[in-house]
């Protein structure tokens, strides 16, 4: 009995196919490779590519998921202390302007720049691509969302600012009661989602992916 294999990555018969490995350079054919499969360099096994299970679903629900959890950040206290009855209430975009009050606008910058600027970016020009593709469509301007979408990947530092915080709440529990917010568990949840979100779909199939929505009709069979 013959196995049936799975190749849902479309791709345009009449353009050559090639990726260089990060780790030894060699250049390879991209080959379609069945669902749930990595294609590995022949030289020293680095993975290329991959072509997972449902990709450009699990990408675009992790995405919205994170553009969820994202507003929520930006509208819910990070967190609330009481010392001494005095109660105040931190969130995300006011601990940006205290910054900036008390004279660190670099520190400020920087964590408007990599926890809100450049998270939303990435978020939002997946959706531009991932959205359309599930549809087989892609939107005016896909070949240089994909490109903000590769550069910016490796600059968002939600992961850090989260970490940071957590130190400094060890030093602020002896000081204050501390309650966290709402604010609090959706850096959490972003962080987790933004992972998701970003590895869901391999670079190598996106590009493809967008191709064949630019000219329907005419994938490999």
């Amino acid at each position: 009995m013959s196995q049936h294999h799975h190749f849902t990555w479309p791709r345009l018969p009449d353009v050559r196919h090639q990726a260089a490995c990060h780790f030894c350079d060699t250049l390879h054919e991209l080959d379609l490779i069945e669902e749930g499969t990595a294609a590995h360099c022949k030289e020293c096994g680095f993975a290329l590519y991959r072509n997972r299970h449902s990709s450009l679903q699990r990408a675009a629900a992790f995405g919205i998921t994170a553009l969820s959890l994202f507003a929520l950040m930006l509208i819910f206290p990070f967190i609330t202390m009481d010392a001494q009855g005095n109660v105040s209430e931190v969130s995300v975009p006011g601990a940006v302007a205290s910054l900036w009050r008390e004279g660190g606008e670099l520190i400020a910058l920087a964590v408007a720049l990599f926890v809100i600027v450049l998270p939303f970016t990435l978020l939002a020009s997946l959706l531009y691509l991932c959205l359309p593709l599930l549809f087989g469509r892609c939107l005016p301007g896909s070949r240089p969302v994909m490109r903000i979408f590769q550069a910016f990947q490796f600059w968002v530092m939600v992961e850090v600012f989260f970490l940071g915080t957590i130190v400094s709440l060890l030093k602020l529990v002896k000081l204050a009661d501390v309650e966290l917010g709402i604010g609090f568990w959706s850096v959490a949840g972003l962080m987790i989602c933004l992972a998701g979100a970003i590895s869901g779909i391999d670079r190598t199939e996106l590009w493809d992916r967008i191709e064949i929505a630019e000219y329907p009709g005419r994938e490999a069979s």
